[in-house]
């Protein structure tokens, strides 16, 4: 059987939540079954040279091709239906796409597409106009209906598609996403820790934040809560707010809130986090919150569970399913709820330990292993 694998996500060589699900499942994947060939429809004018293990497996051919995305590729799968993508590969049995970017394919051509959220349907006010002008020509809802079988990462995420696009139950399947086995409690390494310290300028005690920067994220939210529990905790007044991850857009707001906030020497934004440094910052945290209006699966939560850093989320979407019972769930639009929890972790020992580590049993429960053979099941049948 060969099957085609839609990797144009990686291109840019950047690591929010697709391209994480996409490295992660596919480093699983092609060892699973050495009689099974996975071709790699990689295009793009600009595109990162992949240095991937699993590229150097005898089963996995990369193809790679040139065409600009969106003004040549685009715009020919949108209106022409060419090229066919099968074809161009030399032919495959079924095509993967980790997300729902157009990919025109022969009848015979069996398409399983990922949903990993509806954001953009909720609250299409969170994006920037060239974003939600992208969502309505890539017409998630068409590719959705194109799709002979679809993966939700959540059932949150099944849920919307049979909502709000009408597909059917049957041609859903929710495969969870995994944990990296990288993300685990940091006992030995010291001196890595201490490193991360100075490299981000990150204080001796603080709530972590780590994802990008955009109003989905509820980020003013959060720095609003922070001030109330600044008001309220006196005795807490060590503990800073950290923001970690990369800028993505409408993140003005973001930085003005922090710049006019009354304890904004207390309120540190870190940028851009190394990979390999994600595990000792989890480790560092006194306590994690992730206030996002809304996530289809949510990566950071149970990361930092793995990390065994306590964890504050909102109680929306997708989040009660991932976490459980391991987290104190919030209503994001609450700031004063958010402000209350923040305390009760860091007053409260006994909650606190026992947060970590029913957090360390549940980030158990998620492991790629389980979602590449659940995929390859999927795909194969």
């Amino acid at each position: 059987m060969v099957i085609g694998v839609d990797i144009r996500v990686l291109t840019r060589g950047t690591r929010t939540g697709i391209e994480e699900y996409t490295l992660n499942l596919l480093s699983r994947l092609f060892s699973l079954d050495v009689n099974v060939r996975f071709k790699l429809f990689y295009n793009a004018f600009n595109r990162i040279k992949l240095d991937c293990d699993w590229l150097r497996l005898p089963n996995v051919q990369l193809m790679e091709f040139s065409l600009p995305n969106r003004f040549v590729f685009d715009p020919l799968a949108k209106f022409a239906k060419q090229p066919k993508v099968d074809k161009l590969m030399g032919g495959v049995d079924v095509f993967f796409a980790p997300h729902f970017l157009l990919s025109p394919l022969s009848p015979a051509c069996r398409l399983v597409m990922t949903f990993h959220d509806l954001s953009f349907e909720y609250f299409p006010e969170f994006f920037p106009w060239r974003k939600r002008l992208w969502h309505d020509f890539l017409n998630p809802r068409g590719r959705a209906h194109q799709a002979d079988k679809i993966i939700a990462v959540s059932d949150s995420t099944r849920d919307d598609l049979v909502d709000l696009y009408g597909v059917t139950q049957e041609k859903i399947r929710v495969i969870y996403s995994g944990v990296g086995e990288e993300f685990k409690k940091v006992i030995s390494d010291k001196s890595q820790l201490t490193s991360v310290r100075k490299k981000y300028k990150l204080p001796e005690k603080f709530i972590l934040y780590f994802g990008t920067l955009e109003p989905r994220k509820n980020l003013d939210g959060l720095i609003r809560a922070y001030e109330i529990f600044r008001q309220k905790n006196g005795s807490l007044s060590d503990v800073k707010l950290v923001i970690a991850g990369s800028r993505g857009w409408l993140d003005k707001k973001i930085f003005a809130a922090a710049k006019n906030s009354f304890f904004q020497r207390d309120i540190f934004f870190s940028g851009f986090v190394a990979p390999a440094d994600k595990v000792y910052l989890y480790n560092l945290a006194s306590l994690f919150i992730y206030p996002s209006f809304f996530e289809g699966f949510g990566f950071p939560p149970l990361e930092a569970m793995s990390c065994g850093a306590p964890v504050v989320c909102s109680n929306t979407s997708s989040f009660p399913e991932v976490v459980g019972d391991s987290a104190l769930m919030v209503d994001p639009y609450n700031f004063g709820e958010m402000a209350w929890a923040m305390a009760e972790v860091l007053n409260d020992d006994r909650l606190r330990e026992n947060m970590i580590q029913r957090g360390l049993e549940q980030a158990k429960k998620f492991n790629w292993d389980k979602c590449a053979k659940e995929t390859l099941e999927l795909l194969i049948n």
